[in-house]
């Protein structure tokens, strides 16, 4: 289950991909638009500004907008931002890797279990943009 963290970095950065072509957008639109609480979205938005995905602009005219174009930010990338490990136990995790306590993983049901839903789900991330959040929704935002 995503956290309310994720779950909004989410919701902020796909209003971003909607408004791509209009310039930077305010905080407080952002906030407002999507009902994510704003000083929890300044601090969700300086954190994914800091990782490179988005960038500011101070004064008027200013506000937050994507560095990038959406389809080249991959949602694997955002999740680990903001939520660290794809994976639901660390000994599957690929850059956050952690032996399991009293577990030896070579003859692990779950391991193995989690290896492969750990496989799908970086399937499907990996190969999503943040432009899919917004693309099969009949928008004509980014063409």
């Amino acid at each position: 289950m995503l956290t309310k963290k994720a779950y909004y970095a989410f919701q902020a950065l796909t209003h971003l991909v909607e408004k791509y072509n209009e310039g930077p957008v305010l905080i407080s639109e952002i906030s407002e638009a999507r009902q994510i609480p704003l000083k929890f979205l300044e601090n969700i938005l300086l954190e994914l500004k800091n990782a490179g995905i988005l960038d500011s602009k101070k004064g008027k005219g200013g506000g937050y907008f994507l560095k990038a174009h959406p389809a080249q930010t991959r949602l694997a990338t955002v999740f680990r931002i903001i939520e660290g490990p794809i994976s639901m136990l660390p000994c599957v995790s690929m850059y956050f890797y952690r032996k399991c306590d009293n577990c030896n993983e070579k003859f692990c049901g779950l391991h193995n279990t989690m290896e492969k839903v750990r496989d799908a789900t970086l399937n499907i991330l990996e190969n999503s943009t943040l432009e899919d959040l917004v693309i099969n929704r009949d928008s004509p935002i980014l063409q």
